[in-house]
């Protein structure tokens, strides 16, 4: 039943009640971050929940979305940010803490989004690990990339299996690969769709799918989705998509790619018009090859939860805010929202 942007699916019931799902989600937790741990070879670390404004680390995701903004007293004349993504704060970790190639870290990520519109799928909190690892010259390529996202695909299937062995009703549904495409190729294959619906289209067909290179102007002069031109390279990045029988579409549970060096950097400044940028702190230490080459990106914890545990809306396994509309919408259902 459709409510706005929030709907009820027809004929949804929830896998798991609300105590076994609450459960189910620190089981799927505490193993998808050890595998992913292992897998990439990272370690854990703390992580900030706001920075400067001056240090240029927050993440811009399209250039439009507001910060939340406050100041502390020992710092009258700066403005804090609370962090909307860490993808250029763990590039500095990484080089203050001297990691070497082959290494990386994750953490647990938490921030706000206070424009974000809330659906089924979006929050304005957003939970998600957070990782970064250091890479090799030679290694920034698609088929680094490709592997990479196998073995996160390995830590989710695994995943999978340890929640099936303790809730048989969860059955292992995902398929074995990842079927690899760009959004040039999607552009060609969809002409006539838009980015989201050739998505949705792809999705469907393989359940399993990583859409590459975001960021760039395709043939019709647009891009593929918006994507700030200070961290991922546009050419060696994408979104990891699985189809989520619950809501009968795509659900994004990870954007990710090998971070920008001085060269892609400068290109996508000027692309994007945000030369004024390349005076920050950050983009300062990238222009001159003083950070350590890396990749990385963010996984949704509550966005693999619904994955995993079969959920219809967000809000059955995250506490945040909905529109009191969309609380009763499910309550009458008898589905509770944190």
């Amino acid at each position: 039943m459709d409510h706005g942007r929030h709907y009820f699916p027809e004929g949804y019931a929830p896998a798991l009640d609300l105590r076994h799902t609450q459960q189910a989600i620190k089981t799927l937790k505490d193993c998808f971050q050890q595998q992913l741990g292992a897998l990439l070879n990272l370690t854990r670390v703390s992580a900030p929940l706001f920075v400067t404004q001056s240090s240029g680390l927050n993440d811009d995701l399209s250039g439009v979305e507001r910060k939340v903004c406050f100041e502390m007293k020992d710092l009258p004349d700066e403005e804090l940010q609370v962090v909307q993504s860490l993808a250029k704060w763990k590039r500095m970790a990484l080089g203050r803490y001297r990691y070497p190639v082959g290494e990386g870290i994750y953490t647990d990520m938490n921030a706000i989004r206070r424009d974000e519109e809330t659906d089924n799928l979006h929050s304005i909190y957003v939970d998600q690990w957070d990782w970064e690892k250091v890479i090799s010259r030679d290694q920034r390529s698609l088929d680094y990339l490709k592997k990479t996202v196998n073995r996160i695909h390995s830590a989710v299937m695994e995943a999978e299996v340890v929640l099936h062995s303790r809730y048989p009703v969860l059955q292992p549904r995902l398929p074995a690969e990842v079927y690899f495409v760009t959004s040039g190729e999607l552009e060609s294959r969809y002409p006539d769709l838009t980015p989201a619906q050739r998505e949705e289209a792809i999705t469907k067909e393989h359940k399993a799918v990583f859409v590459m290179q975001i960021g760039g102007a395709l043939k019709d002069g647009k891009p593929h989705g918006d994507r700030a031109p200070d961290y991922d390279d546009w050419s060696l990045n994408g979104d990891l998509l699985y189809f989520l029988p619950e809501l009968n579409r795509a659900i994004e549970i990870s954007s990710m790619g090998v971070r920008v060096d001085a060269a892609s950097m400068y290109s996508q400044l000027m692309s994007a018009g945000a030369m004024d940028r390349l005076s920050r702190p950050f983009h300062q230490m990238v222009y001159h090859d003083q950070l350590p080459l890396t990749i990385g990106g963010g996984i949704g914890q509550s966005r693999l939860c619904m994955l995993l545990l079969r959920k219809a809306h967000i809000g059955e396994v995250q506490c945040s805010i909905w529109p009191e509309e969309a609380r009763k919408l499910f309550e009458d259902r008898g589905v509770m929202l944190l």
